[in-house]
């Protein structure tokens, strides 16, 4: 049996709308995807109304702790003392957020005690990976 990591964060809106000062959001880790995690945002605090979920490395929340990373859709950087600026780039726009840096560190610090980091191909299921890319093909 797998154990899944959900951890609540308040994630500070910088600029998206509807305007709201800060947003429930959950970070969320598998080990069955050991390389993955999740950020849900619950529907209010999209501007299409609809639950948001975004799916990155778990290696580009942990290196945005000490320095700015990513260059695709999702982006880290340190911001301050203690916050974490998360960027979400999508075509409807881009939704950038602050989160405690302590709240980031709990929640990795919580993943790597089931998967060590640098260890995740030891965990991953290249045959179930296999299995579901080819899914329906035959």
């Amino acid at each position: 049996m797998s154990t899944v990591i959900e951890q609540p964060v308040e994630a500070r809106l910088v600029a998206a709308a509807p305007r709201m000062p800060s947003i429930p959001a959950t970070l969320h880790y598998d080990p069955r995807e050991p390389f993955a995690v999740r950020m849900a945002f619950p529907a209010p605090s999209t501007l299409e109304g609809v639950d948001v979920c975004w799916t990155f490395a778990r290696e580009l929340l942990s290196s945005g702790l000490e320095e700015p990373v990513g260059q695709g859709d999702v982006r880290v950087r340190p911001y301050g003392f203690d916050r974490i600026v998360l960027e979400f780039h999508a075509p409807e726009g881009t939704a950038v957020v602050h989160v405690l840096a302590g709240d980031l560190r709990r929640f990795l610090e919580s993943t790597a005690e089931l998967v060590p980091i640098g260890l995740e191909h030891l965990h991953h299921d290249l045959d179930h990976g296999l299995d579901e890319l080819l899914r329906g093909t035959c």
